[in-house]
């Protein structure tokens, strides 16, 4: 299963997590990921490239999210995501548009300004990973490609949503 970073960027970019509004030292439920809810972006002007995140807000058990990766005013890239609580935990769920299935990330490790979800039997990434500071968010890939150890951040900004 091909896992492309510029799709994972959409995880989030992939991914726009606030944790500011966090009240305890750890990820224990959905609506713990509620900073994460609106608009996140990277431009890059020099290479005509916009990653774009957009996340609802926690509801139920689910928070959703949508990723686009547009190069020279062409979309290239798109992701479905979801992060859901399950009985044995909270998972981010990564659909790219090359896979014609969704792949599970567990939530392993969590503090304020960060959130680490892993899937060891993944090809690549095995981790995806999100770090926040004031309305600046990165979200990492990283693991083995290949025998080497890979890691690709994607820096966002939090933006006004407009329709």
């Amino acid at each position: 299963m091909k896992f492309k970073a510029s799709i994972t960027l959409a995880i989030s970019l992939i991914l726009a997590i606030s944790f500011s509004s966090f009240g305890q030292n750890k990820v224990t439920s959905i609506s713990d990921l509620a900073g994460m809810a609106g608009c996140w972006e990277h431009r890059d002007v020099k290479k005509s490239l916009l990653m774009s995140e957009q996340w609802m807000k926690p509801s139920g058990t689910s928070i959703f999210g949508v990723g686009r990766t547009v190069k020279k005013g062409k979309t290239v890239d798109y992701e479905f995501m979801r992060i859901e609580q399950r009985d044995d935990g909270i998972y981010f769920i990564a659909q790219p548009k090359e896979n014609a299935v969704e792949t599970p990330f567990k939530l392993i490790r969590s503090t304020l300004s960060e959130v680490v979800f892993e899937n060891k039997d993944h090809d690549f990434p095995q981790r995806v990973i999100y770090t926040l500071k004031g309305n600046t968010m990165t979200g990492r890939i990283e693991g083995d490609q290949n025998g080497k150890f890979l890691g690709i951040d994607f820096p966002l900004v939090r933006t006004k949503c407009t329709s």
